[in-house]
């Protein structure tokens, strides 16, 4: 069974601050609106079409075959990310497509509050799993990377990074194989496309 994760390249300290207004150097003319309801609140998101066509066209697939519906962000790490979309409330994996080509060429940054793709250490892996920056992670970035790959961002929080920072707090474990899980279950009850 494969479990995406993310890998952690290097030990860091981050230090940032997030604007309500859109996040530097990751402007986008080309948008879909996406709204994220969870157990802790809504998640709005802006999708950077035109900056990482693939990784879009492959989340709005899971959004409307309804694949996010009933899965949990189930990995959470505090001041780093929260990640979810690829396992049930039990921790059993969903069914996922073939990977997406990893676009994290496209000058995008993982500031906080920006979304992006998690994957193995095979960097073409990602599939449906993605992660939420709750600080500037820019080591993540293609620029930064070890591997030469780094992380696709595709998007950013427009709205909600209030329930972002506090999915961000919660109380994690380890359960099963899996390390940092919520101890309190944080559901994605259904992922909305508002605007295509």
């Amino acid at each position: 069974m494969k479990n995406l994760i993310l890998i952690f390249l290097l030990s860091f300290t981050i230090t940032s601050s997030y604007g309500a207004s859109k996040i530097e150097n990751n402007e986008s003319e080309d948008t879909t609106l996406i709204k994220i309801y969870t157990t802790q609140g809504e998640i709005e998101l802006k999708l950077f079409d035109d900056k990482a066509p693939e990784t879009t066209k492959n989340f709005i697939l899971y959004a409307e075959a309804g694949k996010y519906n009933g899965t949990i962000f189930h990995r959470v790490i505090k001041d780093f990310m929260i990640q979810g979309g690829g396992h049930l409330p039990d921790l059993s994996e969903i069914a996922t497509e073939s990977p997406v080509v990893n676009e994290s060429n496209n000058g995008l940054s993982n500031k906080k509050g920006t979304i992006a793709m998690a994957r193995t250490s095979d960097p073409h892996s990602a599939t449906s799993q993605f992660f939420i920056n709750l600080k500037d992670n820019d080591f993540l970035d293609k620029k930064n990377a070890p591997d030469n790959y780094g992380y696709c961002v595709f998007g950013e929080v427009t709205n909600g990074i209030d329930v972002v920072e506090k999915i961000g707090e919660s109380q994690t474990g380890r359960n099963g194989m899996y390390d940092d899980v919520p101890m309190e279950t944080v559901l994605i009850e259904k992922v909305e496309i508002i605007k295509e």
